[in-house]
Formats: C-alpha cells, structure tokens, sequence
C-alpha cells in the first residue's frame, strides 16, 4: 500500500534524483527556462519553488540552505541577485509548465518549464479585447461638442 506516498519517485533512488533535481534546478535558475518531461517538470516545480520563497529575504542562513539544495554558488548568487529581486512581490507560483507534445523518440509528453518574471513575450503580450457573438450597442463615435445658442453669439461677439 502507498499511503501518504504522494511526490513522484521518477524510478530513481533517492540519491539518483536529488542530484538530478538540484542540476535541473541549477539548469533552470541559470537560463530561466528548460525542456525537460512533463513529470520531471511537476516533481521540479516541487523542489524549485521553496528555494525562489527561501531567497526573497537575503540572509546568511537563507543562503547556506539554498546551497545545500544546490551546491552551485553561481546558481545561488543569481537566485538571489536577480531572480529574487523580480519575484519579490509575487505570493507564490515563480514557475509555469507549457506542454509541448509529445517526444519523437519515446512518445515522452514533454514540456517547457519556466520562471515566470523572466518570459518577456507572456508578459508584453496585451490582453484581447473580449468578444461576444450577440449584437449589442455599437460603440457611438464620439459626438462633437454642441454649442448652446447663448455659446455660439458670445463667441460670435468675441470675432468682431
């Protein structure tokens, strides 16, 4: 029986996949978005994402546990230095999972994962105007100002 076994053991041991999510991890934070799997994504989402909140406040102690996560201090100094700065407003949800298909190979469903902050084409992107099919009021083209008779002969008075 698997009770209360949720997270997704990837056929790994435990060491196999620690280290894998860690080189994701580093992979991810470096070039802000990689192609991995589907599952590979949604197990590093996991790991990710607590390491983005563990970085908003720039303490020692804070980096000491980001390191023993990722064990690249190249990666900690960008987690904290650039990525943290972006994200710091944000509650949560740092990543974002964009399926792609499926791989030609294996028929794996793979996926791109990404920081959020970081997509320049999904945040300049404005939002479409939204359409419905009933024909309603059309939009009426703004009409000039009216003069009031008492408008139109001071201004007349003012010409002359």
């Amino acid at each position: 029986m698997r009770h209360n076994k949720k997270f997704n053991h990837l056929s790994r041991t435990a060491d196999h996949r620690r280290a894998m999510l860690a080189n994701m991890a580093i992979s991810l934070i470096m070039h802000k978005r990689i192609t991995t799997t589907v599952a590979k994504a949604k197990a590093l989402k996991k790991y990710v994402e607590p390491l983005v909140t563990r970085s908003k406040d720039d303490t020692t102690n804070s980096r000491r546990v980001v390191f023993s996560y990722l064990q690249n201090k190249y990666a900690v100094t960008e987690l904290f230095k650039v990525v943290a700065p972006k994200v710091g407003d944000r509650p949560g949800g740092y990543t974002r999972i964009i399926k792609l298909g499926t791989r030609q190979g294996d028929a794996a469903s793979v996926c791109f994962i990404e920081l959020v902050d970081f997509d320049e084409n999904m945040a300049k992107a404005p939002k479409a105007a939204k359409k419905t099919r009933r024909a309603g009021k059309k939009a009426a083209p703004k009409a000039e100002t009216v003069e009031t008779p008492a408008e139109a002969s001071a201004a007349e008075t003012a010409e002359a």
